[in-house]
């Protein structure tokens, strides 16, 4: 497996996670980043998930990636910065982290391949993409279910 082939693995498992959460939450891609042999794909999610709903969406998260017989190899259970870290059956490392507002990263780092370019991905964001500008904006799409409860 070379780089590119990581990569498009990593977005696999990005589109399995995200297609599973329901009603289903708005994202955008982050950053990839590439190292001497791996490749870090990332995805930042747009919706509002309110500090009420977001043990609900921890909890689709972790129960996904066990069903889908992912190692879980650590969970943090802060109430304002929870992450859940876990691997794949192929050595893939998988993360939600929380962060401020409540904005919620997936991250998947993929084992040491062999060198390859890697483009980007080519899955269509449901978010606006924010090209051009310096960060991502905190979350601002509301959802009637995830954005309950928040202001």
């Amino acid at each position: 497996m070379d780089m590119q082939q990581a990569a498009e693995r990593a977005d696999q498992i990005l589109d399995g996670l995200l297609g599973e959460i329901d009603p289903e939450v708005k994202w955008t891609h982050d950053t990839t980043t590439t190292g001497s042999c791996d490749v870090t794909r990332r995805r930042t999610v747009m919706t509002i998930v309110s500090a009420e709903r977001r043990g609900s969406f921890l909890g689709v998260v972790d129960r996904y990636w066990r069903k889908s017989g992912y190692r879980m190899k650590s969970i943090n259970n802060d109430p304002d910065v929870p992450a859940i870290f876990a691997q794949t059956k192929d050595g893939f490392g998988v993360s939600l982290i929380v962060g401020g507002e409540g904005q919620v990263f997936f991250e998947v780092d993929t084992p040491c391949v062999e060198e390859s370019e890697v483009a980007e991905s080519t899955t269509q964001a449901t978010a606006p993409t924010y090209e051009g500008m310096e960060h991502i904006p905190r979350p601002n799409i509301r959802s009637t279910f995830w954005s309950a409860g928040a202001p």
